[in-house]
Order: structure tokens, then sequence, then C-alpha cells
């Protein structure tokens, strides 16, 4: 993997979609022993997944009570 003229380097999806960096996700570099580490922006990772939660909002398919629901995970009948 090469360095662009312009310092910019494709990181592997299968690491994005580990590490949760979506587009537009914000990252933070820090020096390490003979590197470089990215990590997400601890800010960023809650954007994320309020926009996560935004979305799934009303997507449930099956409707329950709370109480329901309570009951089920409970084990009660």
């Amino acid at each position: 993997m090469k360095l662009t003229s312009k310092g910019q380097v494709t990181i592997p999806q299968e690491l994005r979609e580990k590490y949760g960096l979506l587009p537009k996700t914000e990252v933070t570099f820090e020096e390490g022993d003979g590197g470089v580490l990215i990590k997400p922006a601890a800010a960023s990772r809650r954007r994320e997944a309020e926009r996560w939660l935004k979305r799934a909002r009303g997507s449930a398919s099956v409707e329950l009570t709370t109480d329901e629901i309570m009951a089920l995970t409970r084990g009660e009948k």
C-alpha cells in the first residue's frame, strides 16, 4: 500500500468494518513505537451510535408492550 502525494492511504474494508470507520468518521493519530496508530475519535463514535439509533428507531416489527417484553426477558409466561 502506498501513501498518495496528498498523504492519503486506503484503510482495508475489513478493518474499517471491524473498527466502525464509516465515511466521515473522525479519527485521531497517535505516535507509537516505530509507527502511527489511527483510532476513531471518541466523540465521533458517539455521533455514529446516535445516527445508527436514529435509523433503527421505529424499525421493530413485533408489536408488544413494554410489560410484555419485560415478561419475556424475565422468563414469565
